[in-house]
């Protein structure tokens, strides 16, 4: 399921779950539309997508300086991160823990 960052207050609540993959992204950014469409083929986990335009301290805090940039939060605590573009296979394979 794909949710969208509206408060940033609400960011700490939506990484304490078992596990989510938040998505780094801006509107203008290429690779990012290429990578969420990627991302909508993945039904079976959480994600959470944080607009860096919108939330730049939520970005400046997780040290994001480059688009797209997924992490993996397994109850509130960052434990994977991927900096830029993937493909469907390279994703599925990423997210093997």
């Amino acid at each position: 399921m794909i949710k969208y960052l509206e408060k940033e207050n609400d960011f700490e609540k939506e990484i304490s779950k078992e596990m989510v993959l938040v998505d780094f992204y801006a509107d203008w950014c290429g690779p990012c539309k290429m990578m969420g469409k990627v991302l909508e083929e993945m039904a079976d986990i959480d994600i959470l997508k944080v607009n860096v335009d919108n939330f730049p301290n939520i970005a400046r805090d997780f040290k994001v300086m480059s688009i797209p940039t997924l992490i993996i939060f397994e109850n509130g605590k960052e434990v994977k991160k991927n900096i830029g573009m993937m493909s469907k296979n390279d994703l599925e394979s990423w997210l093997k823990i």
